[in-house]
């Protein structure tokens, strides 16, 4: 009896079958992560909000359209754009391209330490100088190395276990992570080093290959810290002197030894004040804020200039937000990067096939790492180095490249269940 109820009850049309899944996979291609647009939205706004206080003094002879808070703007509204047409087309369709987009910022480091060619700003040549702008390679490289490391990642697990595979990946890794180091720009390097090891893990490749990377790591920072706190001048490694004088401030070690000439001594001395400057009113900007701020533009530190204008709207933009925010400002902040966080995790976890699932972590890492650096550089748990703190540093390269690589965690959630 069962049989005849199955044979005489009435099958779905062709034209029902194909259009089911057809209305499925336009509802879940268009269901947008709103948690990670929403809080890339209030940082947009903050961002805008900071930049033009951190300027307050120094824009007084420039007309509106030239001024840092629009310029900022207009490029959160291009790569806003940009983002929205990678939501366009599958992520494998980028993919296609990886290798060729890594080996193209592979020319572009290379093209940008050559002088004259690469534009030198306070003794680092990173940047490409197309006279309207500055054009940052270093930026898209790191987009085109998560790409370029999905796509290599993207095999199978018996391969991964490899050690031949896993010194092509490290290969991969170290080629723009030295060319980036010899800019000089440390905090970028570093990012590569850290988007690697995490896509690496993630993709599973052996624990125990990754300990003798982590090892060399460490060992390395223990020889540097030896070298700048204890080795006598014969005895030390070949650094760059404001890099070793900036490890001499964040190790708080006095540039001055005790053979050092009465005359030498005032000079090292004033040299150091120097270089501590910047790191010192930043601490008191971050502590003068207290638990709720002194108010939108009604920071001292920086409407006084004693947090330095260069660096204020830049590098050292959580000051100002720590100052006029106070605690609670500063915790918003740190939140709603923890949402962006959270929400990337959250759909390296729903992706169905690895390619995506390692595009999502490649990008959280890229931003963890900047923020814990910039953040950290901050309020001197970290050296100070040169790294923006995503959408809300200003720079074009930056902005754009991390509105980017928010749009791919954009564009793996829409097609997250698509494989």
């Amino acid at each position: 009896m069962s049989e005849i109820n199955t044979e005489l009850t009435p099958r779905p049309s062709k034209k029902e079958t194909s259009e089911r899944p057809l209305v499925a996979t336009v509802h879940s291609e268009f269901r947008f992560d709103w948690l990670l647009l929403a809080a890339t939205i209030c940082l947009m706004i903050i961002g805008i909000l900071s930049i033009v206080s951190a300027r307050i003094g120094a824009e007084t002879d420039l007309s509106w359209y030239r001024s840092y808070g629009f310029r900022q703007g207009v490029w959160y509204l291009l790569g806003s754009a940009m983002a929205a047409g990678i939501c366009v087309l599958d992520y494998k369709i980028f993919c296609r391209f990886s290798l060729l987009a890594y080996w193209v910022a592979i020319a572009m480091l290379v093209l940008v330490l050559i002088p004259h060619v690469g534009s030198l700003r306070f003794g680092a040549r990173r940047w490409f100088d197309l006279g309207l702008f500055q054009f940052q390679p270093s930026e898209f490289a790191k987009l085109a190395y998560i790409f370029a490391m999905a796509h290599f990642l993207e095999r199978p697990k018996d391969e991964l276990r490899m050690y031949n595979v896993f010194l092509k990946a490290l290969g991969m890794m170290a080629l723009p992570f030295l060319l980036v180091l010899a800019e000089p720009d440390l905090g970028s390097s570093l990012a590569f080093v850290s988007i690697g090891l995490v896509m690496m893990y993630m993709a599973g490749v052996p624990l125990r290959y990754m300990k003798r990377v982590a090892g060399a790591g460490f060992l390395l920072v223990t020889l540097l810290f030896v070298d700048v706190v204890f080795a006598p001048d014969g005895w030390r490694l070949p650094l760059e002197d404001y890099q070793r004088r900036r490890l001499l401030v964040y190790f708080n070690q006095s540039y001055v030894s005790q053979d050092t000439p009465p005359e030498e001594r005032k000079r090292l001395e004033q040299m150091q004040r120097t270089d501590s400057y910047n790191i010192d009113q930043a601490l008191i900007s971050v502590g003068s804020g207290g638990f709720k701020g002194k108010g939108w533009m009604q920071g001292t530190q920086t409407s006084l200039g004693f947090l330095p204008r260069p660096v204020s709207h830049n590098d050292f933009i959580f000051s100002v937000i720590a100052e006029e925010g106070g605690f609670l400002g500063s915790t918003l902040v740190v939140g709603l990067y923890g949402m962006i966080f959270f929400a990337g995790i959250r759909t390296a976890s729903q992706a169905r096939e690895r390619l995506g699932r390692l595009l999502a972590v490649g990008v959280v890492a890229l931003l963890f790492t900047h923020v814990m650096i910039n953040i950290g550089m901050n309020i001197r748990l970290i050296p100070v180095t040169g790294i923006p703190l995503p959408l809300l540093s200003y720079g074009g390269s930056s902005v754009i490249c991390t509105l980017l690589a928010l749009g791919i965690l954009q564009n793996v959630y829409l097609y997250r269940k698509k494989y």
